[in-house]
């Protein structure tokens, strides 16, 4: 007969508690994850939208951290910004630092919790309670790392569409936390013209047939620093303008007629698809690709953005040709990608591809 043993581990303070199973036949797991918090009579079983919030505060329990950090790390989950997930994703240098600062290596109970517990655990998490949790010890930065684990498909499942997951317009993303990466940097709903919207996939920016009107969109994380790309690709007609290229903060996402938005002042650079011409501040900056008959932009083809904020450069890939450095000598500034359209009912997709393969 299995024979299970209840184990309790205490935080300073023992109102929080965890309930996991340790059977004879089987590796440890955690069953029927059930919390309890005594003086609310607030009881959570198994429901991944009641636990989620409160699941990483009992986590940290278990590292023995001060009570302080355990309920702002339970409080803070909700309401979260993309950028705080956007960091989770990444894995930035300042997230290992501080892993290796405060998390040791997994000393404790917690750091002693086979890894199918865990990614159980991790599983009802969302991504900024993940970023938390990569940096409490390296056992739970370790659990994290494989970006095909059941953790990361998990929050795929939940986060994204399940069109953009079965269609191919993550195709060149081979990892769940890759997809992941891709939805947190894609164009905006909320910081673009009125006359656009992005479709239920969350990748795809749908401009409605307005007349005499020019419109764009940002990209929701802008980039102060590193190396970054990303596929912007038309799957409708261009019209007479269709630029794709970056934006601060500052520049307009629509204006009256149809013009070259992304270009038209001082805040954008753009590259207009239709006549090959380079744009900023207003003015025609040359032609682009710098070659002799250069081909037109083909519906559906994938053109690649490659922003280096270290150079300073913006630069273009059209398949696996590189076509050359559009724009050198950008400002030190939050730059976001932009599209802007003027055919009615036309599509443009974006899809964040993280740091580019050099080579």
């Amino acid at each position: 007969m299995e024979h299970n043993t209840r184990v309790w581990w205490y935080n300073q303070d023992p109102r929080f508690y965890w309930f996991f199973s340790r059977s004879t036949y089987e590796t440890t797991r955690l069953s029927a994850v059930r919390r309890r918090y005594y003086g609310s009579g607030v009881v959570v079983g198994g429901s991944c939208n009641a636990a989620r919030p409160c699941l990483l505060g009992h986590l940290a329990a278990l590292r023995s951290e001060p009570l302080s950090m355990m309920s702002a790390a339970a409080g803070g989950g909700a309401s979260s910004s993309c950028i705080v997930g956007a960091a989770a994703l990444s894995g930035s240098a300042a997230g290992t630092s501080a892993l290796g600062a405060g998390g040791g290596g997994g000393a404790g109970v917690a750091g002693r919790l086979p890894v199918r517990a865990l990614e159980h655990v991790f599983s009802y998490l969302e991504l900024p309670d993940l970023m938390r949790c990569a940096l409490v010890c390296w056992h739970w930065n370790s659990c994290l790392s494989d970006e095909n684990s059941e953790v990361w498909r998990a929050l795929c499942v939940r986060t994204l569409s399940e069109e953009a997951l079965r269609s191919d317009i993550l195709c060149n993303l081979p990892t769940y936390k890759g997809k992941l990466k891709a939805f947190q940097h894609a164009l905006s709903s909320h910081d673009c013209s009125r006359n656009v919207y992005v479709k239920k996939n969350g990748f795809t920016l749908h401009r409605n047939p307005i007349a005499q009107s020019t419109d764009g969109a940002r990209g929701k994380i802008g980039f102060t620093e590193g190396r970054h790309a990303w596929e912007i690709w038309w799957e409708g007609p261009l019209g007479t303008v269709a630029v794709i290229g970056i934006a601060t903060k500052r520049a307009p996402m629509q204006c009256q007629g149809y013009v070259a938005l992304l270009g038209s002042d001082d805040q954008s650079w753009g590259w207009n698809l239709v006549d090959n011409n380079l744009l900023h501040n207003g003015e025609v900056s040359g032609n682009f690709p710098q070659c002799n008959n250069a081909p037109k932009y083909q519906i559906g083809e994938r053109i690649r953005v490659i922003l280096d904020m270290e150079d300073k450069t913006l630069a273009f890939e059209r398949g696996f040709e590189f076509l050359g450095v559009a724009f050198r000598g950008l400002p030190k500034a939050c730059l976001f990608p932009a599209v802007s359209a003027v055919y009615g009912n036309t599509e443009v997709t974006m899809v964040y591809l993280g740091k580019p393969l050099d080579g």
